[in-house]
């Protein structure tokens, strides 16, 4: 493709009025991730600097722990918000009511399912005190019913100031708790405090565009139809939570807390960069189902074009952190986590498959193919397992970054060639690698 057909074709989506709405829209988002990236680099890095891989690895353990359980509290019931509100905005008090009150008795089960869960984990009391106290704030995302109405109406921009107020208070408490030398439980504490943080600047923000009510209703049969729709979704996200941190879990089982530490930053560095398919992805959702309501062709042409500008991005991403991998390790981190460079660059080929997943998850909700994403996903986690299994005892935490990358190629790419529905979809991403796409059709209506 000669370059000039390039600038011509990108001028053309600048002056597409979709493109910009939506641009708009991806900008606000972009700019709030972009500050959560830097407050993970200066503050987030600057705790684990602080706490050091023993204390840094309790606490992520804590937070693996939680995460792995959190599903329950969405009850897979976020993508499917959104594609309601679009498809009958006429409900939409009804539906934000009903989706809150289950949200919110999905995370009650979770603080149960918890509770029973720790005690096979063998963990001391400490350490389930601090995953009580993370998984009680989740409690409070039960108020995220109010972003899913801001995506739907493509006005995140609304979402991304609550978002960044939350992150600023946040990130000025851990550099005051840093300051003053304080103890791991704090940390803890403000951990679990985000979600109440963000849940009263969303309401805020609600009100502000002079909506309230929801709260108030609730509908039994729409109750009834989103956990129908939504139930392969709650495995789903559970089982991919089980993907991205069992590892964490086994590694303290089999090395302990200061290995999960150094594990744990190189996670946090590979895992910097997902904001990017969350933003295009989200931003570009309410498009893509409007284009599978015009037609299966134009929906299957925006869904590769997607997929070939995440899969360029994330190989961009990948080869700059083989590259710089063991310098920014040292640089961020310090000498104590210097051993950890080499497992942060085959966790930083991760991106790859991990933007074709959010993307493809989308794909799967669109096609109504919510159970086939649930098999996939769960035959990762066993194949994670057992690679932990078999390469933690050889290779440390190297060995874990490479059962992460291997289940991912399985999970989000090279899975769906053994499924005779989803060979269409396993040849479409494999067509969308060719980096032409990306310039071709992206526009949106």
């Amino acid at each position: 493709m000669r370059i000039s057909t390039i600038f011509g074709q990108l001028k053309d989506l600048k002056n597409h009025l979709g493109v910009r709405r939506y641009a708009a829209n991806t900008f606000w988002v972009f700019i709030e991730n972009i500050l959560r990236m830097i407050a993970g680099l200066l503050v987030g890095i600057w705790v684990a600097r602080y706490l050091g891989p023993d204390k840094f690895g309790t606490f992520s353990y804590a937070l693996a722990f939680t995460s792995i359980f959190g599903g329950l509290a969405k009850l897979g019931l976020d993508s499917i918000i959104v594609r309601d509100l679009l498809k009958h905005p006429e409900r939409r008090d009804i539906c934000l009511g009903t989706a809150f009150r289950l949200k919110l008795a999905g995370a009650f089960l979770m603080l149960a399912v918890i509770a029973v869960c720790q005690l096979p984990a063998g963990n001391d009391f400490t350490t389930n005190l601090y995953i009580m106290i993370i998984a009680s704030g989740i409690i409070f995302q039960s108020f995220e019913v109010i972003d899913f109405y801001f995506q739907s109406q493509v006005l995140s921009k609304f979402v991304s100031i609550c978002k960044i107020i939350q992150l600023c208070l946040s990130s000025a408490v851990k550099v005051y708790l840093v300051l003053s030398g304080a103890e791991l439980f704090w940390f803890v504490l403000i951990a679990g405090a985000d979600q109440a943080m963000l849940a009263i600047s969303l309401s805020i923000a609600y009100k502000l565009k002079k909506q309230d009510g929801f709260l108030r209703c609730f509908d039994w049969a729409l109750a009834r139809q989103m956990l129908s729709d939504g139930w392969p979704l709650i495995l789903s996200i559970i089982g991919t939570a089980l993907l991205y941190r069992i590892d964490q879990l086994i590694i303290k089982q089999m090395m302990g807390v200061d290995a999960v530490g150094l594990y744990a930053a190189a996670v946090k560095l590979a895992e910097i960069w997902f904001f990017i398919p969350t933003i295009i992805t989200g931003s570009l959702f309410p498009a893509i189902v409007n284009a599978k309501n015009r037609s299966q062709e134009l929906c299957d042409n925006r869904f590769m074009r997607l997929y070939s500008l995440l899969i360029w991005l994330a190989i961009a991403i990948s080869v700059f952190m083989t590259f710089t991998g063991h310098w920014v390790i040292t640089m961020l981190y310090g000498a104590k986590y210097a051993s950890s460079a080499n497992t942060l660059i085959i966790l930083s080929w991760t991106s790859v498959f991990i933007f074709l997943g959010n993307a493809s998850k989308k794909w799967f909700i669109v096609e109504n193919l919510q159970r086939l994403l649930l098999y996939r996903i769960f035959g990762g986690v066993i194949l994670n397992v057992i690679l932990n299994l078999v390469l933690i005892p050889r290779y440390g935490i190297e060995g874990a970054a490479m059962a992460t990358l291997i289940s991912y190629g399985y999970t989000f790419y090279f899975s769906y060639i053994f499924n005779p529905r989803l060979r269409g979809l396993f040849f479409l991403t494999t067509k969308s690698f060719s980096p032409k796409y990306i310039f071709k059709g992206l526009s949106c209506e």
